[in-house]
């Protein structure tokens, strides 16, 4: 048979016959058991833990992921975390860019947008983020013929303990064998995660081995604390019997003393009696132990969401570096790694397969939006606006998810009008001897306000339309000659022209209300 003309991304020839059939399937010996044979964890000390950890290291990492594996079943804490982190990714928007405006491009790019919305193209992305942990993750798009094109219709979690990496370079993955060589993968079979957390080997880079240290030595300090609450949980119990008692009695008391610790009841003598005795400084035991666990768990969140203020502790950083309890700069490092992966291993096969090699691929991105403060935005437009700052009334609404009101649509408004900025500091009283001049907006306002305060603030309400017909003939005016001389002699001439029987009107009323308020005030 030819060998097809398509290749995987390290340029090896990927036969479509192949595809077709699913690369390895679990059985119940030999290399592929679905069924862990043996538990690491439950047998681990820090010797135990040294020859894991080397061995992996030197390319037989089977005990080093059954442990990761046990890790996250048997440590609440890291699987939290770690779970976090997963999450925060996996919940990220898919968005899929076409090469370039191309037709052509924009198809491809439809195409893999179909592929991106089927439902387990999800739970795919939360199998591939298994590797932050152990370091490697694999996925076997299962092919099948549909309509002439090649579609994948679920992905398969594989075990990665049915993996090994070449012992040449550390970085090829390969199947498992009996004879322990390693059998070459078929291009195009895989998608194969491996985020590199830190340079090195990928087996090297999951957090677990970084955290396997804090796994152990809190897993003993859980068993010293169970040990001393059952040995300090309860007073220390006592039987006292006299010196005239027989050897039978003393065993009839022993009997008590262990039946009051289980059942709350015991039977004895008349002439005997048990005490119960505190023991000194228990207390201090168990915060010691707490306190050991507590900063365990705190060097398990550092190491795998980069800090530790958003778990535990009830601090809490800007929402500009957090996103869901993750780092922001990991967050970043994770969904690009993640998309990656997905243009290699399943985007440019996918088109390859079916629309044969492109120059241009279309690329899947994880959106990850940065965070902003709304409450610190909208404090900040507030006064901008009142002092006329144009700003896009489309663009504010789209920032805290709102949607323009259609017309005839009932509004929320508030329940007082605002007056002007520019009106307010005109209202606030002032004690100083320049009352009427302008007054700065940040000075500090009175703490209270009469009636004659209320009486300015209402007639300077609508100012604008008494002082217009005054202030019209000057405006023209303004507006009509060309120099600074030319104004100042038209201004003479302005007299008959200025309305102001409305101003005169209601000056003479507000003095009339502010003489009436002053003399009520004097008769009270």
């Amino acid at each position: 048979m030819a060998e097809s003309v398509i290749v995987d991304a390290q340029g090896r020839p990927i036969h479509k016959t192949e595809l077709l059939q699913e690369l390895v399937q679990a059985s119940t010996t030999g290399v592929y058991q679905a069924w862990t044979v043996e538990s690491v964890s439950a047998t681990l000390d820090p010797a135990r833990l040294r020859s894991i950890l080397n061995a992996a290291a030197q390319g037989d990492h089977y005990s080093y992921l059954t442990l990761a594996e046990e890790m996250e079943e048997k440590d609440p804490h890291y699987a939290a975390v770690l779970g976090t982190r997963k999450r925060a990714v996996s919940g990220l928007p898919v968005v899929v860019e076409a090469a370039s405006e191309d037709e052509h491009d924009e198809q491809l790019a439809d195409v893999v947008r179909e592929l991106v919305e089927a439902p387990e193209f999800s739970d795919m992305l939360d199998d591939l983020l298994d590797a932050i942990g152990k370091g490697f993750s694999v996925a076997e798009p299962i092919w099948q013929l549909i309509g002439g094109q090649f579609w994948p219709t679920r992905y398969e979690h594989r075990d990665p303990r049915w993996f090994q990496f070449d012992k040449v370079t550390g970085q090829r993955l390969q199947l498992r064998s009996e004879g322990g060589d390693g059998l070459e993968i078929p291009p195009g079979k895989l998608i194969v995660h491996k985020p590199r957390l830190k340079s090195g080997l990928p087996i090297r880079g999951g957090v677990a081995r970084l955290v396997a240290v804090s796994f152990m030595c809190k897993a003993f300090g859980l068993k010293d604390w169970m040990r001393f609450a059952e040995l300090y949980g309860m007073p220390l119990r006592i039987g006292r019997y006299g010196p005239g008692a027989k050897s039978d009695d003393i065993a009839v008391l022993r009997r008590a003393v262990a039946q009051l610790a289980a059942d709350a009841a015991a039977v004895m003598p008349e002439g005997m009696k048990i005490e119960f005795q505190e023991i000194a400084n228990a207390a201090g035991g168990a915060e010691l132990f707490e306190r050991m666990a507590e900063w365990l768990d705190k060097q398990i969140s550092k190491g795998v969401l980069g800090q530790t203020m958003t778990t535990d502790d009830g601090s809490s950083q800007s929402q500009a570096n957090v996103h869901n309890e993750v780092r922001m700069d990991i967050l970043r490092a994770d969904a690009k790694q993640l998309a990656a992966t997905l243009n290699r291993d399943l985007v440019q096969t996918f088109i390859d397969l079916n629309y044969g090699p492109q120059d241009r691929y279309p690329r899947i991105v994880l959106q990850v939006t940065e965070a902003e403060d709304l409450k610190a935005l909208a404090d900040a437009l507030g006064p901008f606006i009142d002092r006329g700052l144009p700003v896009e009334a489309s663009a504010i609404l789209d920032k805290f998810g709102l949607s323009a009101p259609q017309s005839g649509a009932q509004v929320l408004r508030p329940q007082h009008s605002m007056q002007p900025l520019a009106l307010n500091h005109q209202q606030t009283p002032c004690a100083c001897p320049a009352c009427g001049k302008h007054k700065a907006l940040n000075a500090e306002q009175q703490p209270t306000r009469d009636e004659l305060d209320e009486l300015v603030a209402d007639e300077l309400g609508d100012w604008v339309p008494v002082m217009k017909p005054v202030l019209d003939p000057v405006q023209a005016l303004a507006q009509k000659v060309e120099t600074f001389d030319e104004f100042r002699a038209g201004l003479a001439g302005l007299l008959d022209q200025m309305d102001d029987s409305a101003l005169i009107e209601r000056l003479a009323l507000a003095t009339f209300k502010a003489r009436a308020k002053g003399d009520v005030s004097d008769q009270l």
